[in-house]
């Protein structure tokens, strides 16, 4: 089984940065992607951003581009989320996920493409 740990939310102020930590124990594999899913009161979980096993692909969701950077240590146990310049809609849970392993691809966009997933943790940005 995987374990997956969410670090580093919390409550900022609009235009602000907060960097999100995941760190991924237990059976893990080579070759996965890691990926940060947010989820808003009332709504559904959302991709973010994702990125392969070595970090050299990576994906966003529009919304975050020019703004999030998603990242990866060298052992690909460890995932990070820089946010910047965050805004109150950037407001939710925010998930870590991991995939098992997968052939070369482009890093999956779809929850249910991410068995593994950390409890998640509160971002709150306000105005």
């Amino acid at each position: 089984q995987v374990q997956l740990l969410e670090s580093g939310g919390g409550l900022v102020q609009a235009g602000g940065s907060l960097r999100l930590s995941c760190t991924a124990s237990g059976r893990t594999s080579g070759n996965n992607f890691m990926g940060w899913f947010r989820q808003a009161p009332g709504k559904e979980r959302e991709f973010v951003a994702s990125i392969s096993w070595i970090g050299d692909h990576t994906a966003y969701t529009d919304s975050v581009k020019g703004r999030f950077i998603i990242s990866r240590n060298g052992a690909g146990n460890t995932m990070w989320l820089q946010m910047n310049s965050l805004k109150p809609e950037d407001t939710a849970v925010y998930y870590c996920g991991q995939t098992g392993p997968l052939r070369p691809t482009a890093p999956p966009r779809r929850a249910s493409s991410y068995p593994y997933w950390g409890q998640g943790t509160q971002v709150t940005v306000s105005s």
